[in-house]
């Protein structure tokens, strides 16, 4: 047990031992540092080659024995730059203080110089170095400047200054983060001098520009007077302008209103013919349309029936005439057939229509009664005087026949026939008148004595 006890210990000896071996081969690096390792070659950025390396932050593994490791810090320096007697442009004397910041740059390129010179130094020996450049680059600046300029311009004094020493920083390996100008005096009173001067000329400046700026007001509220005034004139002509220009506009308006409202009026009126033109086109069409249906249209439809109605009158007639001229024919025929009694046959046949168209000329009368008035004395002669009258309007119907014919019937009659059949047809077509005549009505015969009523009424 006490054997296993002391092998543990020898164990834990050996790995803290391990341990610390590691630990001292392993170079760690902070931000606020640089490790230098020297021991080996190796080449930099120029081309050289240098026996060390730099590790700038992080970490790295150190050969034992081969290598060393040094740490140069690169923390901020103040620097307080100090001149006295320093000759400035014109050849007087200034005392110029200030303050600076400087550090080790950590720049590649720059890194290398810093390490070159200043590698195991403490940062008074490196602030001092600065010092004594920045003031003989202070010194430097000062011979180009008047006092005025550097007392005035302390901003650009600066920063020439900055320009000026930068160079000499860098081939140092220091950089100049920041560096103020603080304060400017002289020993012989030349600023004093400058400042009572430009002291007298500012209060001479202020009256000049206080009476100035008086006169300039006064004329300023008098040009403000003058403008106000022209500005309101200037208004009431504007105003005067738009409302002459608002009564053309309103007139303008009025009248195209008015114009608008007679081309409205026109345009109703013109519609309202329009329409009723077309209104009136319409009822035409509709009256056209009705007059066809109610007038033409059955005027057609009637002059087409008489149409058809003439061609079948023209028919009947034209098939009349044609049976006529067959009757004719045959008629033609059958006379000239009969020879010599023709022409009597003809007579008879032609007779009764000749008669018939004679007594159609009373055909209308109605006779309702005849009195026979005896002018014998009451001898009874009357009704013999009448019969008697007979042959003689057997006679007076044959002139009538000849007068219309240019045919004496009795003379024609009498060649071929007998006195007594000549008689005998005159009284039978005596009996017969009053029928050819068409006298209607009731034959009745009185006998009155005309002595009895001498006046005969």
């Amino acid at each position: 047990m006490q054997y296993l006890l002391v092998v543990a210990v020898i164990l834990v000896v050996i790995v803290l031992a391990v341990a610390a071996a590691v630990r001292s081969l392993i170079v760690i690096c902070p931000p606020n540092r640089v490790a230098v390792i020297s021991g080996r070659n190796r080449a930099v950025s120029d081309g050289r080659d240098v026996g060390y390396r730099v590790l700038k932050g992080g970490r790295t593994i150190r050969i034992p024995i081969l290598e060393r490791v040094d740490f140069m810090d690169l923390n901020t320096i103040p620097i307080d730059v100090s001149v006295s007697n320093a000759y400035s442009k014109g050849a007087i004397p200034l005392d110029v203080q200030g303050v600076a910041n400087i550090k080790v740059s950590s720049r590649e390129g720059i890194l290398e110089n810093s390490v070159e010179r200043f590698l195991g130094r403490d940062s008074d020996y490196i602030q001092q170095i600065a010092k004594e450049n920045l003031e003989a680059n202070l010194r430097g600046v000062l011979s180009t400047l008047t006092p005025e300029e550097v007392n005035e311009d302390r901003l650009k004094f600066a920063q020439t200054l900055i320009d000026e020493a930068d160079d000499d920083i860098r081939k140092l390996g220091l950089e100049l983060d920041v560096l103020k100008i603080q304060n400017v005096t002289d020993q012989v009173g030349y600023l004093e001098a400058v400042g009572r001067r430009r002291t007298a000329q500012v209060l001479t400046e202020a009256r000049e520009s206080e009476a100035s700026q008086a006169a300039d007001a006064e004329e300023a509220e008098a040009a403000g007077r003058r403008r106000s005034e022209l500005a309101r004139v200037d208004a009431d002509l504007i105003i005067a302008e738009q409302q002459n220009k608002l009564r053309v506009r309103q007139a303008e308006l009025d009248a195209a209103g008015l114009v608008s409202e007679n081309e409205a009026v026109v345009a109703g009126e013109k519609a309202k013919v329009t329409a009723e033109q077309e209104l009136e086109t319409v009822r035409i069409e509709l009256q056209k349309r009705r007059l066809e249906a109610n007038v033409i249209a059955p005027a057609q439809a009637e002059m087409q029936a008489a149409e058809l109605r003439a061609k079948g009158e023209a028919a009947a007639i034209i098939a009349n005439g044609e049976a006529q001229v067959n009757v004719l024919n045959r008629m033609t025929e059958m006379y000239k057939a009969a020879g010599p009694d023709a022409q009597n046959i003809f007579l008879l046949n032609i007779l009764p229509e000749i008669i018939e168209q004679i007594s159609s000329t009373v055909a209308g009368i109605d006779v309702d009664k005849i009195t026979i008035i005896d002018q014998t004395g009451g001898g009874g002669g009357g009704l013999p005087g009448v019969a008697a009258q007979m042959p003689a309007a057997v006679i007076s119907i044959t002139e009538q026949i000849e007068a219309a014919t240019g045919i004496n019937v009795l003379s024609a009659l009498n060649r071929e026939m007998s006195p007594t059949a000549i008689e005998t047809s005159a009284r039978s077509a005596a009996s017969d008148e009053p029928a050819a005549l068409g006298v209607s009505g009731s034959f009745t015969t009185e006998v009155e004595t005309a002595a009895e009523d001498p006046k005969g009424d």
